[in-house]
């Protein structure tokens, strides 16, 4: 073959090589006309066989596409109850998103001093577990009506999480990883929330912000039992799977008896603080029944405090044991508080019900908390070990503790005073909140000295007059 003929060739073949733009310039005349051709089909076609047909295009995209989506949305069933899992995920993807994300949304925390960053809407972040490699997405549905100039720009928003992973890791994820990401949520939650102190009015629980400084060191009690408490305090936050195993409600009960002014409301913020539980006081008094309390109990969270302070004194439940004698002798002021309480007909039963029995499972992780001037008033029944696990006496003050008030309020560990004190202390009884109020400081510039020599003058007082009263 003479050399122009294959020339001749070869520049016909170069013209049949294939443009990048003629390529995609067909691709696009193929799909147009493929979706003129569906567009007619949907036309003319009945539409039992255009479902059939999307049913198994979708068949064969589910089959080729080799990802896994899972979609988390912000609110479940009626947009009532905003989704556990979904707060969970967020507080899971909070760090990772003010890390990897190009676009956050900021906002004042809970506790209205640090700045809280999430992912933007349609932003992605990545994710491992064990080697695996996923991906979370941020996106949110908005319905038509939100266009309108006269809806609230919120109103009708749907937020939700999308996770994305391979198919082959199945298992991992929907296994460990995703209760990884529940129980990583839930306690960074339970770390960030603003814990709350409830009360309740009849049947319902309101709420303000509990801010209680208290702690357990700058509890005025003994040094000894006051760690023993606390360790009993972090060992039973601790023991979930211990309750589990042997089959009982993760739930103590404490009873802190002792004279007024002994610290027991204080103790109470100490062990809310320890551990970071919300508060619920409850007041007996105000609720109609057995039913009500119920009601109550079921509707306080987990990690928390049930408190009833003065127990021997919200209902007259130690009275339902009483003869009916010991009732008649009673004086005009008892009488009238039991016409205050008469409102409330809740019971020994049902109290005894609300610390131990079925419904007291409800929730788990939760402290019963009683307090009492006068333990011996209190019913047997109510105090016996199992319904009230721990009882601890806070009594009058003594040295120890009152070297601690001192060293709290004056900023002094030693003074040449402090062994008249503690000898006074070793005859006179007299509460922590009476040794406190001597040591308020007055003034920025106080002298200690001065405070002190108040107390003891109180002290000396308190001895000279104890004779007369034991008269």
């Amino acid at each position: 073959m003479s050399e122009p003929e294959i020339c001749g060739q070869e520049k016909v073949r170069g013209g049949n090589r294939m443009n990048p733009s003629n390529t995609f310039s067909n691709i696009g005349s193929i799909v147009g006309s493929l979706m003129f051709f569906w567009a007619i089909f949907k036309e003319f076609f009945p539409r039992q066989l255009i479902n059939q047909i999307e049913k198994h295009s979708q068949r064969l995209v589910t089959y080729m596409y080799p990802y896994i989506q899972i979609t988390f949305h912000e609110f479940t069933g009626d947009r009532l109850m905003r989704s556990e899992a979904y707060s969970a995920i967020e507080n899971y993807l909070s760090s990772k998103a003010s890390a990897q994300a190009k676009r956050l949304k900021g906002d004042i925390g809970k506790n209205n001093q640090s700045l809280v960053l999430s992912m933007d809407d349609h932003e992605e972040v990545a994710d491992e577990f064990s080697g695996v490699k996923l991906w979370w997405a941020f996106g949110k549905h908005i319905s038509q009506s939100q266009s309108r100039i006269y809806h609230h720009p919120m109103s009708d928003e749907r937020r939700y999480y999308k996770l994305t992973f391979h198919k082959r890791n199945r298992d991992v994820i929907l296994g460990t990883y995703l209760n990884h990401v529940m129980q990583e949520g839930k306690a960074i939650r339970v770390k960030n929330r603003q814990r709350k102190l409830y009360t309740n009015s009849g049947g319902y629980w309101s709420h303000v912000v509990f801010e209680h400084p208290a702690t357990f060191q700058t509890l005025a009690m003994d040094p000894e039992e006051k760690e023993m408490i606390i360790d009993d305090l972090t060992t039973f936050s601790k023991a979930g799977g211990f309750y589990a195993r042997i089959g009982r409600a993760w739930k103590r009960g404490y009873l802190l008896y002792g004279p007024p002014g002994t610290g027991k409301s204080t103790m109470i913020a100490a062990m809310a603080n320890l551990l970071g539980y919300d508060l619920y006081d409850l007041e007996l008094a105000s609720v109609k029944d057995n039913t009500e309390l119920r009601k109550l109990l079921i509707e306080t969270s987990s990690k928390s405090i049930i408190v009833i302070e003065d127990i021997d004194c919200s209902l007259d439940l130690t009275g339902q044991r009483r003869k009916k004698k010991e009732k008649e002798e009673k004086n005009q002021g008892q009488k009238q508080q039991e016409q205050d309480v008469k409102s409330s007909q809740v019971t020994l039963s049902g109290l005894l019900n609300f610390i131990d029995g079925i419904w007291s499972a409800c929730g788990g992780e939760r402290l019963i908390v009683f307090t009492t001037n006068y333990v011996e008033k209190l019913d047997p029944a109510l105090v016996r070990k199992g319904r009230m696990d721990k009882h601890i006496e806070l009594s009058y003050c003594g040295f120890e503790a009152f070297k601690l008030l001192a060293k709290n309020y004056l900023n002094i560990e030693s003074h040449h005073l402090f062994g008249t004190i503690d000898e006074l202390l070793k005859e006179i009884k007299i509460t922590p909140a009476e040794v406190a109020e001597h040591l308020m400081p007055k003034s920025a510039s106080g002298d200690a000295e001065i405070y002190l020599k108040s107390l003891i003058q109180a002290l000396e007082l308190a001895k000279q007059d104890a004779p007369k009263s034991s008269a």
